[in-house]
């Protein structure tokens, strides 16, 4: 295989060409390829581990907690799971199944209209809170991923409504409605977990973006990811998933899969939800594989941050004692998400800038 250092291969040109195409991921799959252009191979390091099997054993498998027991029982569970896993998955939310069938299916509409009719709305900035295209990190990046993605701004001040694609307008709003719900539950009960008051952190909920990820059929899924190993920067992300797996998670230096459970939605801690609990709770890194499946992949994520950016952040005070010093030092928000947009997505390399160094 080649190699990026050949002297006449010229990745920046490709890209930027296959990004004025317009035609996204899913453009290159209709257009009837069989191998993958080569801005999207991963290095061997990334992809050697990908045909290792995942969780052999099945020791690891993620909490899937219901939200319908007991209070106490429940914020128990959702402590443990946030602090061994970073990730769960949740069942008897409240939210019934045809809406999250809607909203899938709102997402699968859009990303299988024809090209010309998707790429009205193509764009990579986000002035008008509404993006959708290929890898936001396309340019920085060592390598494009197998995917393309739709972005909506929900809040503090939602997207321009007539910018979101008429497809997926009634439903994302549908969805946004249901999630403003439940990430106040959730997270009520997650500063429970920690002895905090359940309204402390509800403030940290007011930022929220989706993301709908659509990861069409892979000619060749051993050589490319879906979306590359990395944390989630904010408190809080909830995932709805179809029934097509693909995405892994890390525990104890293997990958294991995530298996898509009916109904349930996955739940993972941020970045910012670690530092904040003094590391009480932990983000773990994910990943998608390139998908093998005839069937797309469609994943809705809501993530759930501060909406001030120019607020401090850091351990919480509550948190905090002799026994249990400040692990991370304090930084403004504005300056936390400017760091992880201006890097591709790597690991947990943000969370360690603001690491301190303890002497023992």
């Amino acid at each position: 295989m080649a190699t990026d250092g050949d002297v006449h291969y010229d990745r920046a040109k490709e890209v930027k060409q296959f990004d004025e195409l317009k035609i996204g991921v899913k453009g290159l799959v209709d257009s009837g390829i069989n191998t993958i252009p080569r801005f999207f191979l991963h290095p061997p390091e990334v992809i050697s581990d990908l045909k290792k099997p995942t969780n052999p054993t099945g020791s690891h498998s993620i909490p899937i907690i219901s939200l319908s027991g007991e209070r106490s029982s429940v914020v128990d569970q959702i402590r443990r799971a946030a602090a061994e896993f970073g990730f769960f998955q949740i069942i008897d939310h409240g939210i019934s199944a045809d809406v999250l069938d809607r909203a899938v299916a709102a997402m699968k509409t859009f990303n299988e209209q024809p090209i010309e009719v998707k790429a009205r709305h193509y764009r990579r900035d986000t002035e008008t809170g509404v993006a959708f295209s290929p890898n936001f990190d396309l340019y920085h990046s060592k390598a494009a991923s197998w995917r393309d993605t739709l972005q909506v701004r929900l809040g503090p001040t939602p997207a321009e409504f007539d910018k979101i694609p008429e497809e997926c307008r009634r439903e994302v709003m549908e969805w946004d409605r249901e999630m403003v719900k439940l990430g106040e539950t959730l997270m009520g009960m997650m500063c429970e977990g920690l002895g905090l008051d359940a309204a402390r952190l509800l403030t940290c909920l007011e930022g929220r973006v989706m993301a709908s990820h659509y990861y069409p059929y892979c000619p060749q899924p051993e050589l490319t990811m879906g979306l590359t190993s990395h944390t989630d920067p904010g408190m809080l992300t909830v995932v709805l998933q179809n029934q097509v797996s693909g995405l892994q998670v890390k525990q104890d230096g293997a990958w294991f899969d995530l298996k898509p459970e009916p109904g349930a939605l996955i739940i993972n801690v941020g970045d910012l939800f670690q530092i904040m609990s003094n590391d009480e709770y932990k983000s773990v890194e994910h990943r998608v594989v390139g998908n093998p499946y005839r069937e797309a992949r469609v994943s809705i994520a809501i993530f759930f941050n501060p909406s001030t950016r120019d607020s401090l952040f850091g351990p919480l005070p509550e948190l905090i004692s002799e026994e249990k010093p400040a692990e991370y030092k304090t930084f403004t928000y504005g300056e936390f998400m400017t760091r992880f947009f201006n890097k591709e997505l790597d690991g947990k390399s943000l969370i360690n800038f603001y690491k301190l160094s303890h002497s023992h």
